[in-house]
């Protein structure tokens, strides 16, 4: 794969009713119901404004034989309605449910830690290997019947792998690591090329985006050394709404697709589905403009590995590379003065002339150096063209505006006798992703260990246009352990507070740099058990002050106890009207009536000290 230059994966192509994926064919973008199977009437309509907003696949749960069956008359309602979307069953725990449906569905996904594997209980099982032999001939065997009926039918299948369901199996072997949830898929498609069925579409998701991004990129690598092209259905699980939900979704899948990898995404929101629509065409959209960009003569860095990225090794500067969090850097050169306590940057760029109100007493200025001080208690900032005054100047931290193609022997030499030189990493290339890798990986190879700060620059008017596309240019660059700070410069209408919360976002949605709390919540389906919505923003509510803190709120089971394992608290539906509370993956009361269960978690967080009143 060229890190620098743009191209997708070639993949193969799979026929899910009239709208095939991978091969040549566009990215797909897709929604799931999160109505009851079995209400006919509610499924057609939602699965109408999923199509309508620009949706290309349908998903429905199908949780029992009555929910599979059902799928006839929702396809018929659709049809007779002059809408041919292909309908994709969504199966787990029933193999007899994937059988029905692949007769009434163009695809059916199905999950391979609850397949045929037991549901997760985190117990810590041991096998011989003669034993794990026998397990995986159990998993031939049942699956098998199924790809026959799937041929038969000419339906496709999904093999989905949740970081949140792995099964007990896999993790006695594996770990919950990255190459146990490769391992469930690899077990699975196999099968499917030893039987000659090659209708498959593979996904392998989690709510973490780190999890989710190596997972991914180590899938492609074991297909590729077996010989396999499957396409790739892209999504971050578990997502949550708002900003938030775009944020990181773009964040994750935008780094995926940022390398050419995936032919079908779902951006997973708690909102209503067809809201996600809109946000999955915008990024497909936004990184479809990378085809044919102009080249990039990057050159990898011998000590930069792909699959497992640590971070750069840099100098600490202040507070700004070495093992520090990465910084926010925001601009101020409008005159206007306005910041959020919660998201107030590390350091402001006021250009040739400070404000006169300044926004906090102990706020970091960066001036431009020709009309810097020593007196001014700022640092001093030079572009690329102002080497000569590095030299001159005696601040312990300097700023050096950089795009690669200005990248010069020269500069190289400026940067090796200047380690406290932070470089701000600028690029207008239509792949901004592959010229910010470029200049990264030259210094690494040239073993210069300034700190870099990634700058983005936008011109957008829409809160969600500037978090789609900065997550989406920013994603791979965090994954990959490149960055020591961001600079967001949006010259729209958007105000200073929409721009820094975004900023904080972004490295809060890579695992970087925590700002606010996390939440962890699912988009619904047809298994939800209560209003998500509504019990989202009443968590909110009560919790968003609480800096630091992950709080999943789960519909129901199929990945809820899993997901808790990466949040400090958990909520999730138990049964109709019911809850049940968790403390990590340890589920500590059960069956709460609805009606007193965000009251019951608020104690619960209280009775672990990591509650503080507003």
């Amino acid at each position: 794969m060229d890190l620098f230059n743009y191209s997708r994966r070639e993949t193969s192509e799979v026929m899910v009713g009239a709208a095939p994926l991978g091969g040549p064919n566009a990215i797909r973008i897709q929604s799931m119901t999160n109505t009851s199977t079995q209400d006919t009437d509610a499924c057609v309509a939602q699965a109408k404004r999923i199509v309508d907003a620009g949706g290309e696949y349908v998903r429905l749960t199908t949780q029992g034989i009555k929910e599979a069956e059902n799928l006839m008359h929702i396809n018929i309602g659709l049809r007779k309605s002059g809408y041919m979307v292909p309908l994709v069953a969504d199966v787990h725990f029933n193999p007899k449910v994937a059988d029905v449906a692949a007769r009434y569905a163009e695809k059916v996904r199905i999950n391979p830690g609850n397949y045929v594997d037991a549901a997760r209980t985190f117990k810590e099982l041991s096998y011989t290997d003669e034993e794990y032999a026998a397990e995986l001939q159990k998993i031939h065997d049942r699956f098998v019947p199924f790809l026959n009926i799937c041929k038969e039918n000419r339906t496709a299948i999904r093999i989905g792998v949740n970081h949140g369901s792995l099964s007990d199996r896999i993790l006695s072997r594996y770990g919950d690591t990255p190459e146990g949830m490769v391992e469930s898929c690899m077990e699975f498609l196999r099968i499917c090329v030893a039987e000659g069925f090659d209708q498959v579409v593979i996904s392998i998701k989690a709510s973490n985006t780190v999890v989710m991004v190596r997972t991914v990129r180590l899938l492609v690598s074991v297909m590729e050394q077996e010989g396999m092209h499957f396409p790739l259905h892209l999504g971050v699980t578990e997502a949550g709404d708002g900003e938030d939900g775009r944020i990181k979704s773009a964040l994750g899948i935008g780094a995926l697709l940022s390398d050419g990898l995936g032919d079908t995404i779902r951006v997973s929101l708690s909102e209503e589905p067809e809201l996600e629509i809109p946000v999955a065409r915008k990024l497909v959209d936004y990184i479809a403009q990378r085809t044919e960009h102009p080249f990039i003569p990057g050159m990898p860095a011998a000590e930069f590995h792909y699959l497992s990225p640590t971070r750069r090794v840099t100098t600490a500067v202040r507070n700004i590379g070495g093992e520090q969090l990465p910084v926010v850097i925001a601009d101020r050169m409008d005159g206007r003065s306005e910041v959020d306590p919660q998201f107030t940057p590390d350091y402001i760029y006021a250009g040739r002339e400070l404000p006169t109100q300044p926004e906090t007493p102990d706020m970091q200025y960066i001036v431009d150096a020709d009309v810097w001080t020593q007196a001014a208690n700022t640092w001093p900032a030079f572009n690329y063209q102002q080497l000569s005054l590095i030299d001159a100047c005696q601040s312990e931290l300097k700023f050096l505006f950089m795009p690669y193609t200005a990248l010069t022997d020269e500069v190289l030499a400026c940067l090796q006798r200047h380690p406290e030189v932070v470089v701000i990493s600028q690029s207008n290339h239509l792949n901004r992703v592959g010229e910010h890798r470029a200049l990264a990986h030259q210094l690494m190879e040239d073993g210069l260990k300034n700190p870099i700060v990634i700058f983005q620059h936008y011109a957008e008017n829409e809160a969600e246009e500037l978090q789609i596309k900065s997550a989406a240019d920013t994603g791979a660059l965090i994954f990959d352990g490149l960055c020591d700070g961001i600079y967001l410069l949006n010259q729209g209408t958007l105000s200073h507070a929409v721009i820094d919360a975004t900023a904080f976002g972004i490295l809060q949605a890579g695992r970087v740099r925590t700002s606010k709390t996390e939440y962890i919540s699912c988009p619904g389906c047809g298994r939800t058990l209560f209003n998500l919505q509504s019990t989202i923003a009443r968590v909110k509510a009560a919790t968003s002050h609480l800096k630091g803190l992950k709080i999943g709120i789960m519909g129901c089971i199929v990945n809820g106890p899993g997901e808790m394992a990466d949040a400090d608290y958990g909520y999730v539906g138990a049964g109709r009207g019911k809850i049940s509370l968790y403390k990590r993956k340890e589920c500590v009361e059960k069956n709460i009536p609805e009606a007193e269960a965000v009251e019951k978690l608020i104690e619960l967080i209280k009775a672990n000290g990591d509650y503080e009143e507003k």
